[in-house]
C-alpha cells in the first residue's frame, strides 16, 4: 500500500510510502510535507532543514552523551527518532496536541518500546509552562499549524518560559519559515535575544539573500553556543548553509522589536504550491 490515510480531503493527513525504501514514509498534512521518517534508518534525515537541526544537537554535546530533549510539535516524531538512536539513554518528552495525529503514527510508524520518547497531548506554550525550573537540555520548537508557526510560539513570554525550563547550558532551537525582508523571523530573533545571552542565526545563503523562502533555526543558549561546531557542519554538509552570530547577526536584526502576547503572528505563508521548504 503506498499511502495511508488518517484525514480525507484538501486539508487531510495521509502517510505517503518512498517507493525507495521498504519501511520510509512522508507524512503529508493538507498540502505540507510535515515529516520523513525511514522506520530502518532513523538517521535518514530527508529534509535539509531537520539535518541542520540534528546538526545542532550533536554540536551541542558529545556522541552518544545523555540529553533530556523537549520538542515541542510532534507530527511523526523523526528528530526524537534521531536523538533515540544516537544517543539511546536520552529522556524525550513530545508535546504535540492533536492525539488523534499521534495515534495515526503510532500505529503505523511505531516506536520502540524503549526508546525514551514520551509524548502528552498538550500544546507548547501549556506544555513548556507544566516543566520545572532547570527540567531540559535541550527544547525543540518544530511546530506548524498547516505550513505556518502558531503566534504563541514566537513571543518573548514563550522563550522566556523556554529559558526558565531549560538548565544554564542549555539551548532553545526554534525552526520557522520566513521570506524577504525576514521580518517574521527577525522578531522572533529579538525575542530570544531578549532571553539569551548568546543567539545564532541559521538558513541558506538563498533565504538569507531575501532570494527564496525558506527555513530558518534560530538557537538561544545563557551560555555559550557552539559556534565553531555549527560552522564546521555548516560547510561540510551536503547542501551548505550559514550560521550567523556576533556582528553580523547584530547588522541582521536591526531594530527589530519581539513579538508579545499582546501582538504575536504566525509565521508568513508560503508561495502557493510549496509542499515542504528547504
Amino acid at each position: 500500500m503506498t499511502e495511508l490515510t488518517l484525514r480525507p480531503g484538501a486539508g487531510g493527513v495521509r502517510l505517503i510510502r518512498d517507493l525507495a525504501y521498504p519501511r520510509a514514509y512522508t507524512l503529508r498534512m493538507g498540502f505540507t510535507d510535515q515529516s520523513y521518517v525511514d522506520l530502518d534508518d532513523p538517521l535518514r534525515l530527508e529534509f535539509d532543514y531537520v539535518q541542520r537541526i540534528a546538526d545542532a544537537v550533536d554540536a551541542h554535546a558529545e556522541p552518544g552523551r545523555r540529553l533530556r530533549v523537549v520538542h515541542v510539535g510532534g507530527a511523526a516524531m523523526t528528530l526524537p527518532r534521531y536523538v533515540a538512536a544516537t544517543r539511546p539513554t536520552s529522556a524525550q518528552i513530545v508535546f504535540e496536541p492533536d492525539a488523534e495525529l499521534t495515534a495515526f503514527v503510532r500505529e503505523h510508524l511505531p516506536l520502540d518500546k524503549r526508546s525514551g520518547i514520551k509524548v502528552r497531548a498538550d500544546d507548547g506554550r501549556s506544555g513548556i509552562a507544566g516543566l520545572r525550573d532547570e527540567f531540559a537540555d535541550l527544547i525543540i520548537v518544530d511546530a506548524f499549524v498547516g505550513a505556518r508557526v502558531p503566534a504563541a510560539l514566537g513571543t518573548t513570554e514563550f522563550f522566556a518560559d523556554a529559558a526558565r525550563t531549560l538548565v544554564p547550558d542549555g539551548t532553545l532551537m526554534i525552526n520557522l519559515t520566513d521570506r524577504a525582508p525576514l521580518g517574521y523571523a527577525r522578531r522572533v530573533l529579538a525575542g530570544v535575544r531578549a532571553n539569551f545571552t548568546d543567539t545564532v542565526f541559521v538558513a541558506e545563503s538563498s533565504t538569507l539573500k531575501r532570494r527564496r523562502f525558506g527555513n530558518i533555526l534560530i538557537m538561544g543558549s545563557r551560555s555559550g553556543l557552539p559556534v565553531g561546531r555549527l560552522a564546521e557542519r555548516a560547510g561540510s554538509a551536503a547542501f551548505p548553509y550559514r550560521v550567523l552570530h556576533g556582528d553580523r547577526l547584530d547588522q541582521l536584526l536591526g531594530n527589530a522589536r519581539p513579538f508579545t502576547d499582546a501582538d504575536a503572528e504566525e509565521s508568513p505563508p508560503p508561495p502557493d504550491g510549496r509542499t515542504h521548504f528547504s
